[in-house]
């Protein structure tokens, strides 16, 4: 059977997809890049956490020890410590850090001057700039023992000198507070741009129904922006044991080491300091699967309670 040379082979429908939006997947082809080299080529280097990997031999050269590395973790004192104190601070993270951005969000979109409102927007996004160092060196000068500006003040009014930076009972709350200031305004970003997309006639009706400002926000605005609000929330729990490793790391001192070592600071003890990077890499791998099953048991919640979720 012949084709007739008049007719053009048809293009299928990805390729004219490619065609037709090149220019938005050039725009994402850096973020690609960086996720296949930073993200999924990595992945290969989990192999080691069923090894006992020597630098010398390599992955192919090192012997294989099995699940030895998971047992010690779960066998070993400090798991049961670690695992604590990680939960502990998500725990504290989503009771006291994530709502502040949406009431926060809410807040500002009251707001009826716009100077005024860029000014707080702008003054709160900036710690957002500033590095886990200077946040943790700033805290430091504030509430230092030895000339401390709190524990001056206390002095100066008859109190007791507190010692914040080493006193176990402290550090939580010490941990919390300095991520709402440096996180809090920036985190609101999300919010109030989904917020902008609600439809003004909505707020129109509720007008006409003699609804004030309250009755706006909790009929209207929540309810527009809760599929964002799950969707965050989904992610965040996919993070339990992710706190992030620079700003406790900075925090951590011999004085609260039984309630500030983490997941992500006893690795980089165990891995870096002390060599082991076997089992290093069996606590990142173990931080990991624990995050994965999170988002997808969150994410079958919410799609069981009507919620859109992630997939």
């Amino acid at each position: 059977m012949r084709l007739d040379p008049g007719l053009k082979p048809r293009s299928s429908p990805v390729i004219k997809g490619l065609i037709r939006n090149k220019l938005l997947y050039l725009m994402i082809f850096p973020g690609l890049v960086y996720f296949i080299v930073f993200k999924y080529l990595p992945m290969g280097g989990l192999i080691i956490a069923f090894q006992d990997y020597q630098p010398f031999l390599g992955i192919t050269g090192s012997p294989w020890v099995g699940l030895k590395h998971f047992i010690r973790l779960f066998t070993e004192p400090t798991f049961l410590m670690l695992l604590k104190n990680t939960l502990i601070l998500f725990a504290m993270n989503i009771v006291f850090f994530f709502p502040l951005p949406i009431i926060l969000a809410l807040m500002l979109n009251e707001v009826q001057s716009k100077w005024f409102k860029n000014a707080v927007q702008t003054m709160m996004y900036l710690p957002h700039f500033m590095s886990w160092v200077i946040i943790v060196s700033i805290t430091y000068v504030f509430l230092n023992m030895d000339g401390g500006v709190v524990n001056e003040m206390l002095a100066s009014l008859g109190f007791n000198k507190i010692s914040f930076l080493t006193a176990p009972e402290w550090l939580r709350t010490m941990y919390i507070g300095q991520i709402i200031w440096k996180e809090l305004g920036w985190s609101t970003i999300i919010f109030l741009a989904a917020i902008t997309v609600v439809d003004p006639q909505l707020y129109e009706a509720v007008e006409i129904d003699g609804g004030g400002r309250w009755r706006k926000t909790w009929h209207i605005t929540l309810p527009a922006i809760r599929p964002v609000i799950i969707t965050l929330l989904i992610l965040k729990i996919g993070s339990t044991l992710d706190l992030g490793f620079e700003h406790m790391y900075l925090l951590l001192n011999s004085m609260n080491r039984e309630v500030a070592e983490i997941f992500d600071t006893y690795i980089y003890t165990a891995g870096l300091k002390n060599g082991q990077l076997s089992f290093s890499t069996t606590v990142g791998l173990f931080k990991g699967l624990v995050g994965l099953i999170l988002v997808m048991l969150s994410n079958k919640l919410a799609k069981k309670l009507g919620e859109e979720g992630v997939y």
